[in-house]
């Protein structure tokens, strides 16, 4: 598909959704729109993912969220947890295609706590995937889509295996 019509395609989409509020980024390009289910993320090349759903999420005092994503990562760190150090063990991965992206968004002591796995594969199609420690746009972009809910969530560190366990509210 030629890349106009591609640009095309996706405006429409985004019309059909109804009215978006964006927010701008420094060189005038925007990094996420508000739709009706939440938000939209476009991020670029050297962003850092974590940090700006981090910061999405306290902006727009986002209570709870699942999201979902692809795009092209220049550095993706996934972490395997060890049960018996209570730690992840990382392991870097470059110039990667994050084929699959997902996580909740939920709140720990006042900040926000985010949850994210996700699925990369390298130039000769070997995958990877697990649990992302931090997360770097690399050349291209990132979209992230962002549903969000009205209960705000919490996580909680839950002994003994030293995790963060989302919270649910019980239901009377």
């Amino acid at each position: 598909m030629k890349p106009y019509i591609y640009t095309i395609i996706c405006l429409l989409l985004l019309a059909a959704a109804g009215p978006l509020q964006a927010q701008t980024k420094d060189n005038g390009s925007c990094r996420y729109a508000k739709t009706p289910q939440g938000y939209l993320m476009v991020l670029r090349e050297g962003d850092n993912v974590l940090e700006l759903l981090e910061g999405l999420t306290r902006e727009q005092k986002i209570p709870s969220a699942y999201f979902t994503g692809i795009g092209f990562a220049q550095q993706a760190v996934f972490g395997f947890y060890d049960f018996e150090k209570k730690k992840f063990n990382p392991k870097s991965f470059y110039k990667v295609e994050m084929g699959s992206l997902t996580g909740s968004i939920a709140w720990k002591d006042g900040s926000p706590s985010l949850h994210m796995h996700g699925v990369a594969a390298d130039k000769d199609f070997n995958a990877f995937g697990g649990h992302i420690l931090s997360l770097t746009v690399g050349t291209g972009s990132m979209e992230i889509y962002i549903t969000t809910y009205n209960e705000k969530l919490q996580r909680k560190t839950e002994q003994p295996l030293n995790a963060n366990v989302l919270q649910l509210p019980c239901i009377q």
